[in-house]
């Protein structure tokens, strides 16, 4: 009897898979059999990332896409398909925090946010979804987050908070929409995590010390922590689970 988690025969794209959750994600799929497209447009590791994927014995290729270029998204998905002639999981993780509030934050600085978090999700699913359509087969998953769910009063994170509520949404209306084509939409709603992005940025004593305080785990998570969640949704295991966020976020959202 197959495991309900093997990925056996199974291909995925994984946006923004150069580093951190994304190819943690990655490597979660990989281990279970899956071949894996890392798509990013940072490009100075991606290939040496793929090579890990391989080494673990799946295929895998390196795909420079900014998420939010129409014109490289479809030029992406249409190589992957070319690769491994299908995609059955599509992981929308590619995205960026930003700080500021709505009084004070530039734009140019709130489309920076917004569009590789929103608009990003928008143009993978927009190529892949006719292409899980027409075999009436797909796994797409969402990166949402905590911010999307719960408000901040240490830090105002407006764009990225409205960016992710949004995915959150955008989760909903997308499992009710492909559901009857074979299609599940689920997104993961992280809180803090450890990775390059956020090493710099809010791994500060003082901020460190607050969260860990408020965080009824108290501490934050560790990228491998969030491989349950992505393989229940990658899997048959969430066959008849769609439109949900799981909240991997050591009971932020439970408070």
């Amino acid at each position: 009897m197959m495991h309900p988690f093997d990925l056996t025969g199974k291909s995925a794209i994984v946006t923004g898979g150069s580093g951190g959750i994304g190819f943690e994600i990655a490597r979660a799929l990989a281990a279970q059999g899956a071949d894996v497209a890392l798509l990013d447009k940072r490009t100075e590791c991606l290939e040496a990332r793929a090579e890990e994927i391989r080494s673990m014995g799946s295929k895998a290729l390196s795909v420079k896409c900014d998420v939010t270029d129409e014109e490289e998204v479809r030029a992406a998905v249409n190589r992957v398909i070319d690769s491994f002639s299908k995609i059955d999981i599509l992981v929308n993780n590619a995205g960026v925090a930003g700080a500021g509030s709505v009084d004070q934050v530039e734009e140019s600085a709130w489309d920076a946010v917004v569009d590789p978090n929103l608009k990003g999700i928008y143009l993978m699913s927009k190529y892949v979804v006719k292409h899980m359509k027409e075999r009436k087969y797909g796994k797409i998953i969402n990166m949402a987050s905590v911010c999307g769910l719960v408000g901040s009063k240490a830090i105002p994170l407006h764009a990225y908070a409205a960016s992710k509520g949004a995915v959150v949404q955008l989760t909903r209306a997308m499992g009710a929409s492909f559901a009857q084509d074979g299609i599940t939409v689920n997104a993961i709603g992280p809180s803090l995590f450890r990775t390059d992005m956020t090493e710099a940025a809010l791994f500060k004593d003082d901020f460190l010390n607050l969260y860990n305080e408020l965080c009824p785990a108290g501490r934050p998570g560790n990228p491998e922590e969030l491989h349950g969640a992505a393989l229940y949704f990658a899997s048959e295991a969430s066959s008849y689970t769609t439109g949900q966020t799981l909240f991997v976020d050591g009971g932020w959202s439970a408070v």
